[in-house]
């Protein structure tokens, strides 16, 4: 029986591609690692179902982050995203739980409740548990979803269940993951995922993920007591995934006095719907960096919740544009009496053929390591290879356990904060691989003088002891000390930041203690990770505990501030530097793409429609005070020439040039000071503020509202001599419209004139008599 909502529910894994690995970075991706020495995982089945390289990973990763905190995701996947070779998504979730929890063993967690402690795997906290028990179960009887398309992959017999995919379809099973689950998204029954974003490179399916997200919709299921699934599991029961079927359900079978299905909705997550966005670019065959050699990175805010236990997971789908994947389902299936003969997927019509037959005389059918015939006229056959059961593949990584605190009592409310960790772990780029080396994250770290930054990190002490690396074998260590001043003059490109700047890149010599900018207190404690293990050998940290936590602290004054870790700086393999910019100002980024989306600050907005932007751009909102916008100003030798006084802060937006596709614009609003006379809206650069163009706006109650194309520095005019100019101009006004009356008075009536002008006389001589 086809699943009613299959072709409403064809997800991402509709068809596959070849490898595709994707791993987290930030935070740290176990790809089913724990705490091991080997440079290749031991169990690719003990929690969930990577598809990855098995030497992908690290060997720990627990953190906590402040709620409200704002954290950057890091990874890197194989193939290509954001181009038209292939068609990709990536989606990014997190679940928390009571029993969520890493483990202490690399076994998977047992089928089997009897060999769980207490019967109950749920609470045998030796294994390693993301989804429940009860979800496996559910899962593991569940009528699979017969109207997906599954190529020539052989699902018959007893491969009738959830547990049985395409791409998994022996059944095999992954800790206690759905395989139906995994593949899918999003997915059709009930799941402890709760969406953060979706990454695709078709935005017109946004809507489709931002409604259908269980963030904002409840899910069905058919609700059967957990005791008589759990009696049952080996007997043939089969739970029914639509509601004819769940109404029609009866066990023992056909016993009208037996257990019935109720079909039952279980209500969203209640959460805002997911972030649906262009996907980052990135090519095929390039485990790395993205664009401009960064990472492929996106920025969430953590909820304001309090969590002990949760786990990221990010997923990755590559597919082929050979055939229309969201428009194939089970009727194009192979047959089953004859797979070898392929599959019904119409792609002759792409490849220039007359008709089905014709494309299948040359070899051009969808199914597994077929021959073509390219030539016509040559008797020369090419072997393709292709596996339809990765002709759409999913990937995923999964991180280790984290919590989520309330923010500290002395940390404001309304105050941001950073996270600042490390990533990577011990080794060279060989010996790491496909993990990464040691950096900080993020790397380039801005804030305000008024935000906090969470700093803390993460390692192991069982890294391969054969990796290259200082200090003790095998173990992770970090630390922060700031570097020497800056050494080359000014002009040769180095980078000029908010304030003074401390240290630079180029140096690997930290700056003396007694010239640090930063309180001695602080940098100690970031040098030898205080509060830790007291004394031993600290020259490279051995001693040192392999996790470091600093908290949440003030942003220091403005300025620049360059800092690196002494002990992974070889010149061969490493070079582990961070930097931090603290402006005198607030400051707001965001990545707005096809699907629109707000930047907000303190005292400004900007607001792009759908389509006004035709790529992901990065936008950011700076909000100068009237003062440091004075000093830029003065820094070039300019001034403003427009208007005659301030209405406004300066507001920053970047990119400074044209961001908006053809004509279209986005809205900007900012406070004015509208008591003020005749304020406007002027528009500059801030490489050379040469020159000041005015920009229509609507100004009242204290905001300017206005149409933008491009980026630029903003800022209000007022002029403090507008009333005395209306004042005259109305005054010459009169005085024309009565000499100009008085003339066609006169010209009418002369007798009148000449009666005045008599008078006039008369009045001259009267006054001269008096004097």
């Amino acid at each position: 029986m086809k699943f009613v909502l299959s072709l409403i529910f064809l997800g991402l894994s509709c068809c596959q591609l070849t490898y595709g690995d994707i791993y987290f970075h930030n935070p740290r991706g176990s790809n089913n690692r724990l705490d091991e020495s080997s440079r290749a995982r031991q169990n690719a089945n003990r929690l969930f179902n990577s598809q990855n390289n098995a030497r992908g990973g690290y060997n720990v990763g627990n953190v906590f982050y402040y709620g409200g905190s704002q954290l950057q995701f890091e990874w890197t996947n194989q193939h290509s995203c954001g181009n038209q070779n292939a068609n990709c998504e990536i989606v990014i979730q997190y679940m928390c739980g009571e029993n969520v929890r890493d483990g202490v063993t690399r076994q998977t967690i047992p089928e089997n409740l009897a060999q769980c402690k207490d019967m109950n795997c749920n609470t045998d906290t030796e294994f390693g548990m993301h989804e429940s028990y009860e979800n496996w179960l559910k899962c593991s009887l569940r009528q699979r979803n017969n109207g997906l398309f599954i190529a020539d992959q052989n699902l018959g017999g007893g491969r009738k269940r959830a547990r049985h995919t395409r791409q998994n379809a022996n059944g095999q099973r992954r800790g206690y993951e759905c395989s139906e689950e995994r593949d899918y998204y999003p997915y059709w029954h009930p799941s402890p995922w709760r969406d953060i974003v979706v990454m695709t490179n078709d935005i017109n399916r946004c809507p489709y993920y931002k409604t259908e997200s269980e963030n904002v919709k409840g899910r069905w299921y058919c609700d059967i007591p957990l005791q008589v699934l759990e009696l049952n599991r080996r007997k043939g029961l089969i739970i029914p995934n639509n509601k004819a079927d769940c109404d029609a359900f009866r066990w023992p079978r056909n016993d009208p006095e037996g257990t019935r299905g109720v079909w039952t909705q279980a209500p969203s997550h209640g959460l805002e719907e997911p972030v649906c966005q262009e996907t980052e670019f990135t090519r095929d065959n390039h485990n790395g960096n993205g664009l401009h050699g960064t990472p492929n990175t996106f920025n969430w805010t953590i909820p304001n919740i309090e969590e002990d236990k949760c786990v990221f997971r990010i997923r990755y789908n590559i597919s082929t544009n050979d055939y229309a994947p969201w428009d194939t389902d089970a009727e194009q299936n192979a047959n089953p009496r004859n797979r070898g003969a392929g599959t019904n997927v119409n792609i002759f019509e792409r490849y220039g053929f007359e008709n089905a037959d014709a494309a299948g005389d040359r070899g051009y059918i969808f199914k597994n390591d077929p021959t073509v015939k390219v030539f016509p006229d040559l008797d020369v056959d090419l072997a393709i290879a292709l596996d339809t059961a990765q002709f759409g593949r999913t990937f995923q990584d999964r991180t280790f356990v984290f919590a989520i605190q309330n923010r500290p009592s002395d940390v404001p409310a309304d105050a941001k904060i950073h996270n600042l960790n490390v990533r990577g772990k011990r080794g060279n780029i060989v010996e790491t691989y496909p993990a990464v080396e040691y950096d900080f994250v993020p790397t380039d770290l801005h804030v305000s003088e008024e935000d906090y930054v969470h700093i803390q990190w993460t390692g192991s002490n069982t890294n391969n002891n054969g990796n290259d690396g200082q200090g003790r074998a095998g173990s992770d260590r970090n630390n922060i000390v700031l570097m020497n001043n800056q050494v080359y003059p000014e002009g040769t490109g180095v980078y000029n930041g908010p304030g003074q700047e401390f240290g630079h890149y180029g140096v690997n010599y930290p700056i003396h203690a007694s010239e640090a900018p930063l309180g001695i207190d602080v940098l100690r404690r970031l040098a030898f990770l205080e509060p830790g293990q007291f004394g031993g050998e600290m020259s490279e940290l051995d001693d040192a505990g392999t996790y470091f936590n600093l908290g949440a602290i003030k942003a220091p004054d403005a300025g620049t501030y360059h800092y690196m870790c002494t002990r992974n700086n070889a010149f061969t393999n490493r070079d582990q530097k961070g930097r931090l910019h603290v402006h005198p100002y607030t400051m707001e980024t965001r990545s707005i793409g096809q699907m629109g989306g707000t930047l907000q600050a303190k005292k400004s907005k900007l607001s792009v429609d759908e389509k006004v932007f035709n790529i992901l751009r990065t936008l950011s909102l700076e909000e100068w005070p009237v003062e440091a916008g004075s000093k830029k100003l003065e820094s070039k030798n300019k001034k403003i020439t427009v208007g005659d006084d301030y209405a406004s802060d300066f507001l920053r937006v970047y990119p400074e040039k044209k961001i908006a596709d053809s004509t279209k614009t986005f809205t900007i609003e900012m406070e004015v000071d509208s008591s003020q006379n005749d304020v406007q809206i002027y528009r500059s650069h801030s490489d050379n503020f040469a020159t000041w163009t005015k920009v229509p706006a609507k100004i009242e109650d204290g905001k300017a509202v206005f149409q933008a194309q491009e980026g630029g520095v903003y800022v209000a005019r007022s002029n403090r001599n507008v009333a005395l100019i209306v004042g005259l101009t109305i005054f010459f006004i009169v005085l024309a419209i009565i000499i100009i009356g008085g003339f066609i008075y006169f010209r009418r009536h002369p007798k009148k004139f000449q009666e005045v002008i008599s008078n006039m006389r008369k009045t001259e001589r009267s006054l001269h008599k008096k004097v």
